[in-house]
């Protein structure tokens, strides 16, 4: 991929040629949303279209399927040789039966929590222990005394044009485009 070549920044000579361009970058952003939007509605048709188009071969294969099951469950035991085998080979593909693995599924975790608990069964209980950022954020000098935690901030500089939304970036990677010293 050729490199792109980076264009010379123009830099504003008066706060009204600064207002000039805040209004350019207005203009660019409201065309990139007419953009999107043209986008966004094409996409919704294409769907839309999709759906109308795959919903009958959908339809099919739900009916088909349920054909296949409701034949297999009924000569399970011819087809499975009486359970010895549970995947039947076809020409055009198979047909067999698959147990999930176990899973675990949990209706009102708290009372199971508490009854675990009065049965002894703490083995069950697993307890997560995390750092709490937030506790850090309200006591900032002392969080940052402890090696391997920093409490950082980043200044941000933003334009916001007119009755667009507002372009920010972070101030750090803006400096590259800074002219050399």
């Amino acid at each position: 991929m050729a490199k792109e070549k980076k264009r010379p920044i123009v830099v504003p000579k008066s706060i009204e040629e600064v207002s000039l361009f805040v209004s350019e970058i207005g203009k660019c952003q409201r065309k990139l949303e007419q953009i999107q939007t043209r986008i966004n509605e094409d996409i919704e048709q294409i769907k839309t279209r999709a759906v109308q188009i795959s919903l009958p071969l959908q339809e099919t294969i739900d009916e088909l399927f349920k054909s296949i099951y409701v034949f297999a469950r009924a000569h399970r035991s011819m087809l499975t040789d009486g359970g010895k085998r549970k995947r039947v080979d076809l020409l055009t593909g198979s047909i067999f039966w698959q147990l999930n693995p176990p899973a675990v599924s949990l209706r009102n975790v708290k009372k199971v929590i508490a009854l675990c608990k009065r049965h002894r069964l703490k083995r069950f209980i697993r307890v997560k222990e995390e750092l709490d950022k937030e506790a850090m954020l309200k006591e900032p000098e002392m969080a940052s005394r402890i090696k391997g935690v920093r409490i950082g901030q980043k200044e941000q500089f933003v334009v916001k044009p007119a009755e667009v939304v507002e372009i920010v970036r972070d101030t750090k990677k803006l400096k590259k485009v800074l002219p050399k010293k």
